[in-house]
């Protein structure tokens, strides 16, 4: 599960970087980011409540 939740947060938090360098759209660019940093075992993750 450890290992299926980074990948989830790294596509998130990629995905929210593509999104501000290159659409330019600044308010999903970072809540993807926070969401992934949220979905990420290594920090703060919302599943582990």
């Amino acid at each position: 599960m450890g290992t299926l939740l980074w990948i989830l947060a790294a596509a998130l938090v990629i995905g929210g970087v593509y999104v501000l360098v290159a659409r330019r759209q600044v308010l999903w660019g970072i809540v993807l980011i926070v969401v992934g940093l949220l979905v990420g075992p290594g920090g703060v993750s919302m599943f582990d409540v």
